[in-house]
């Protein structure tokens, strides 16, 4: 399983119009490409006194899967033109990291 990370920001009188633009429009789209491998995304949001910080995560189940999505140069972050008017700054490369563990009251971590 692979994250792929990515963190935006908002001045916070555009936070709650990007949040919409998210749930509305980027993430139905996204969902709508039926990339093979692609499991969910996740929408984080915290106040950060003079603007707000988003962080999603996007969950592949292998490195093949996210350049199905990204293409070859899969750091590359997917933010349309719509995001890019609301957003303050933005990374312009998503990080990628292969999940190694979980743990969940339903299945607690394997020990060795």
């Amino acid at each position: 399983m692979i994250g792929r990370i990515w963190h935006g920001w908002t001045s916070p009188e555009n936070a709650d119009t990007y949040e919409a633009l998210l749930k509305t429009e980027i993430f139905p789209g996204i969902l709508a490409k039926k990339v093979r491998g692609f499991q969910r995304i996740e929408l984080l949001r915290r106040p950060l006194g003079d603007e707000v910080e988003f962080v999603t995560i996007m969950w592949f189940d292998s490195i093949e899967a996210v350049k199905a999505f990204a293409g070859e140069d899969h750091e590359t972050a997917y933010v349309p033109a719509k995001a890019r008017e609301v957003l303050a700054r933005y990374d312009a490369r998503s990080q990628h990291y292969e999940v190694r563990e979980g743990a969940s009251l339903d299945r607690p971590a394997e020990t060795d």
